[in-house]
């Protein structure tokens, strides 16, 4: 059948003749008839040879409708970035005046996504046809793919704008400014600017940030020019707040403008005529004086202007007052343990911080703490947005922490009420984040959109693969728009990359991987895409190193795809980037007689070579030990289980030494897993003669970080199937390494005993020194001395239980094994010397209790039972004592 139809193609191609006449009798039925032919190949699967053929006819005949339209589809069922073949066809018809199979060839191109070129020849089909519905139609389309056509945008605002469909016209005058700008047209950008200050004065955030644009992009000076407008308009509008924000940056721009000083002064006077003193604060802050810097200026007669009766204040030993009295140049100011205080305006503004009557000090200080503690646990955002605001413009987390644990929340409580609150100021339009600093988080005066919320994120963003991740949530987004600045900056940020000279790395890769993948989405995007992957994958210097900079799964994932499709020897690169891939996919796909030999060298070189390829000993191990290519390697089975011992040391040794410390905890749980809870060591020794154990358990012993526990578990296991075995080291370290053996009920009562001097004796101990700061004169002031030497006993406490508490090895009773004195047994000696009979239980030093003979493994006494048998005699203290019996603790 499939040869039969190639046949039947090839025949039609050589009959085809091409007249100015031939071209005058074609309709669309024709075009029709060749799309059944693509059908019937495509169930064929020989859309390749198809493409074959009339490429190759295309070679001695170019203007072949047929080959021409064949071709061209195929490429574009396959979204290949060459749509030439199409554009000729197109173009051939245009230039015959053929609209209406012009109008057909551009809807079936537009079938598989959209076109500049289809869209653009469309609108003149329709142009041409005088319907002028379906031309605008089209030319919206236009504009939502092609994102840098400013002229597009402003002829589609002013048509909406004639249509009075006005939401329609803002939106295209704000793409066409954008558009404008991202162009440098000063005039068009500054008329665009003024038909929206006409439209929507009130938009202030999208005026702000526009202009934040061209001063950054165009200047300064050009930026003023269009503040000037904005700041009239709100003075029109009596939005004084607004008014001062808009003159505040203008002096930004050039703090010797004389008439933004006199408008903020004028605003200044509009905004406080309530006040008393505004005419004297005015004239102190010398906000009039070209002399003086303005930005100096504005802060005294804002610090100066917010001492007002009723106002609050915080002062750093007295802590949050209230104003009670503003009369001339003084002051007085009721704080809570020093009612009535006086001071001058002058030092007050040197001394004092004004706080609003919503500051988180002030609520501190005013709400009852359960009442406060209750509301923050209730209403997180109300919370967030209190904290953010006490601040200034934005807050970190670290600092929310401070000021609600644990005067406001327990330790406990912040865990999960941090995830509630991350949670929010992801979702929640009220909030955003500083477009200079990722961590700080800002409360917004109008609700931004999600799309804006990732955007600014991207903005704050350093980290190259951060603003990728962020860009894809960007696109999953609903109502996203590819013709929106937002999108556009972003894309155009990867775009650069990919465009950037010089050597291939894996922000190039990375860019080519995204916009590839977006462009399966958006085909007109790919024409962005000038390089192919086999001419990256070429000049790629270290694929393995490259590949692990890909610090993205999906990334990672759609190079080993493009590797398989375009690059001839993927097999050979699969085998060489199998240790950092590590997936049984990749091995699958690798397979075959051939290659082998060529993973049984990669098994022998991964072991060879643990030390570099940890994780991938593991998984080997782990997953495919029962493959053939595998056990060709021929590595001991000893040898394995060595291997993974070495590696369990090394990442307990790389995990001290704070490298790679999530990875190597990765790859230490993997390998614990492996050994103990999987059972591999203890059927080892179960089934391997004397001599083998005699290899294996001094490296175990060895690993100096490993639970006692698990040591004693195979020391157990060990003695009972063979009771002579000599175990060479020291007994204090086989039962302890670097750790403290403690019994579950001790580490639970210590654990209840920091958090108790954490969460109520220091919080009461800040109180103690605040209040005793709050007295004066420091030099004999007996209440801050006690209270300071309370604050140096109570962090020394907690420094020692902290520490204990993360030595602290909990011991398992399970491993009890009554062959030998050891943790957790009760040791009955004869005193030779006395001839009596002493019993003596062997904890730890937290369980330690001498008068009813508890004794600590760690103590002199303790360590000389340790380790002995029943019957074997020991001397401590010139006493000599025989051990009679051994038994298991219980009661502890």
């Amino acid at each position: 059948m499939s040869e039969t139809l190639l046949k039947d193609v090839q025949e039609i191609l050589n009959e085809e003749k091409w007249t100015r006449a031939t071209l005058g009798n074609y309709s669309t039925n024709q075009f029709k008839d060749l799309d059944i032919i693509l059908k019937e190949a495509r169930t064929d699967h020989v859309l390749d040879e198809l493409k074959d053929m009339c490429e190759e006819h295309l070679v001695h005949t170019k203007n072949s409708i047929i080959a021409l339209y064949l071709s061209g589809m195929i490429a574009l069922s396959r979204q290949l970035i060459d749509d030439s073949a199409l554009i000729n066809l197109i173009t051939i018809f245009v230039d015959n005046r053929k609209w209406n199979i012009v109008k057909y060839l551009c809807e079936r191109i537009l079938d598989y996504g959209e076109s500049k070129f289809a869209l653009r020849t469309l609108a003149d089909c329709y142009k041409n046809d005088h319907d002028e519905k379906a031309l605008y139609e089209t030319w919206e389309q236009l504009a939502r793919v092609d994102f840098e056509d400013a002229d597009l945008t402003k002829m589609l605002a002013e048509y909406f704008e004639k249509m009075a469909d006005l939401d329609k016209a803002i939106d295209y005058y704000k793409k066409a400014l954008h558009r404008y700008l991202n162009k440098q047209s000063w005039t068009n950008v500054k008329e665009i600017w003024e038909n929206l200050m006409d439209y929507c004065p009130q938009d202030i955030e999208f005026f702000l940030h526009v202009q934040k644009k061209i001063a950054k992009t165009m200047s300064q000076e050009r930026a003023i020019i269009l503040l000037q407008e904005l700041y009239t308009s709100c003075r029109k509008r009596n939005d004084i707040s607004t008014a001062i924000d808009v003159l505040k940056i203008m002096l930004q721009y050039e703090e010797h403008d004389m008439y933004a000083r006199k408008e903020i002064v004028d605003c200044f006077r509009v905004s406080y005529a309530y006040h008393s003193q505004i005419e004297d604060y005015i004239r102190v802050s010398n906000l009039l004086q070209g002399w003086r810097n303005i930005h100096e200026a504005i802060a005294d007669f804002e610090k100066r202007i917010a001492f007002d009766k009723g106002n609050f204040v915080y002062h750093r030993t007295w802590g949050v007052g209230r104003i009670a009295q503003v009369h001339g140049d003084e002051i007085t100011i009721d704080f809570a343990k020093q009612r009535g205080h006086t001071m001058s305006l002058k030092m007050a503004v040197e001394a004092l911080q004004i706080l609003s009557k919503n500051h988180i000090w002030v609520l501190k200080a005013l709400w009852k703490k359960e009442k406060l503690h209750d509301h923050v646990k209730a209403d997180c955002a109300w919370a967030l947005r209190t904290v953010i605001l006490s601040f200034g413009e934005s807050c970190d987390m670290k600092r929310i922490k401070s000021e609600l644990v644990p005067s406001v929340l327990s330790a406990g409580e912040w865990t999960a009420w941090n995830s509630k609150a991350r949670e929010i100021l992801k979702s929640d339009p009220s909030f955003g984040v500083s477009t200079d600093n990722i961590e700080l988080f800002t409360v917004r005066e109008h609700p931004a959109t999600i799309q804006e919320k990732l955007y600014n994120e991207f903005k704050a963003q350093r980290n190259f693969f951060d603003r990728l991740s962020t860009f894809r949530s960007y696109l999953t987004q609903k109502d996203s728009e590819l013709d929106s600045e937002y999108f556009t900056e972003m894309f155009t940020y990867f775009l650069r990359h990919l465009k950037s000279s010089g050597q291939i790395n894996e922000y190039v890769v990375a860019s080519y991987l995204l916009i590839k993948d977006i462009a399966g989405n958006y085909p007109h995007l790919g024409s962005s895409l000038s390089l192919h992957f086999i001419d990256i994958f070429n000049s790629i210097e270290d694929i393995s190193g490259l590949f692990l900079k890909l610090k993205d799964s999906k990334l990672r994932e759609a190079f080993l795809h493009n590797v398989k499709v375009f690059v001839p020897d993927w097999v050979d690169v699969f085998i060489r980037l199998f240790p950092f891939v590590l997936s049984h996919e990749l091995l699958i796909d690798a397979t075959g007689e051939e290659y082998t030999e060529k993973l049984t060298i990669l098994t022998r070189n991964c072991f060879e070579n643990y030390r570099e390829y940890k994780e991938a000993v593991v998984w080997l191990f782990k997953n495919v030990r029962s493959e053939q290519w595998y056990q060709a390697a021929d590595i001991s089975y000893e040898k394995q289980l060595i291997t993974l011992i070495h590696i369990l040391d090394l990442t307990y040794r790389e995990i001290e030494n704070r490298r790679e410390t999530t990875e190597n905890r990765k790859i230490n749980k993997q390998v614990w897993n492996i050994l103990f809870k999987e059972g591999i060591l203890t059927a080892f020794i179960d089934e391997s003669p004397e001599e083998a154990i005699e290899r294996i358990y001094p490296l175990i012993n060895d690993v100096k970080d490993l639970d006692p526990s698990d040591k004693l578990k195979l020391r157990s296991r060990i003695m009972n199937k063979y009771p002579n075995f000599k175990f060479i080291g020291d007994v204090e370290r086989i039962i302890v390494s670097r750790g403290l053996m403690v019994t579950s009920a001790k580490y639970e009562e210590k654990q209840r005993h920091l958090v108790s001097i954490m969460e109520e004796e220091v919080p009461a101990n800040s109180r103690e020194i605040a209040f005793a700061l709050s007295l004066g004169d420091l030099r004999e002031n007996a209440e801050y001395k006690a209270a300071k030497e309370k604050q140096e006993m109570l962090n020394t406490m907690v420094a020692k239980l902290k520490d204990e508490i993360d030595r602290a090895q909990i011991f398992d009773p399970a491993t009890v094994n009554t062959n030998r004195a050891a943790f957790g047994t009760i040791v009955a000696l004869k005193n030779t010397k006395t001839g009596l009979r002493e019993e003596y239980t062997i904890l730890g030093p937290w369980e330690s209790d001498p008068d009813n003979r508890i004794i600590s493994y760690l103590s002199p006494f303790g360590g000389a039972i340790l380790n002995k048998k029943s019957g074997e005699q020991f001397t401590f203290q010139e006493t000599i004592y025989t051990v009679e019996s051994i038994s298991v603790a219980t009661d502890y």
